[in-house]
């Protein structure tokens, strides 16, 4: 049975296109190189945070979130920024009597926007940041089952990703749902890891009501 649905938050429920974009502004280079250099390093199976050391070698992600905020341009994401399908899928996913969750790997501000957006939607709002862990390791989803009320093979984790996602939430006994859209998923897609892991694989979040409903109706 599947009783819980917890979200990644990038990619999943929020379009990065312009974060990103802000992030290419802040280094002083075009948008289509900066998202070009994205893609390359994401085929090449290394992780995001490597773009901006070719741009910058000795970046520091960190220290540079807290001077783009220091100099009035903090990151940000906002309603416009989610996808469309995200606010009518929590909507049929609550009418169904699910329990529902977001949790991903995001920063303390980023926690205070999702809050913002989305605490009349869900039961659980948790971050990285929050939890002092981060995907894939395994002390995150171990966080996030311990925050859900229900055994760990009863959570549904959706992502994007199938490395950072739906490979670390299948090896902590969870069912996965990986959603086809933002540069991880396009470029993972065809895999032979992505076609067979995951419980679902979904072009929406509009589409995971009814095989849950099938998944459940069979468990019966």
């Amino acid at each position: 049975m599947i009783r819980a649905v917890v979200f990644d938050v990038g990619e999943c429920l929020v379009d990065e296109t312009r974060e990103y974009g802000t992030w290419a502004d802040w280094l002083g280079v075009p948008r289509h190189t900066f998202h070009a250099m994205f893609g390359a390093v994401i085929a090449q199976g290394r992780d995001y945070r490597e773009v901006f050391q070719e741009f910058r070698p000795g970046f520091d992600l960190y220290a540079e979130r807290e001077k783009r905020a220091d100099a009035g341009h903090p990151e940000t994401f906002g309603e416009e920024d989610l996808y469309s399908d995200v606010r009518p899928a929590l909507a049929k996913l609550q009418a169904d009597g699910l329990w529902l969750g977001i949790a991903g790997n995001q920063t303390v501000r980023a926690g205070r926007i999702l809050r913002e957006l989305f605490s009349d939607d869900v039961d659980l709002i948790g971050t990285s940041d929050d939890w002092g862990a981060s995907k894939p390791d395994v002390g995150f989803f171990k966080r996030v089952s311990e925050a859900v009320p229900f055994g760990v093979n009863d959570i549904l984790y959706v992502g994007d990703r199938y490395d950072n996602d739906i490979r670390p939430a299948h090896l902590a006994g969870m069912q996965t749902a990986l959603v086809h859209r933002g540069p991880w998923a396009t470029i993972q897609w065809h895999t032979d890891e992505a076609r067979k892991l995951p419980t679902f694989r979904v072009e929406s979040l509009l589409d995971l009501s009814e095989l849950i409903r099938q998944v459940n109706a069979q468990g019966h």
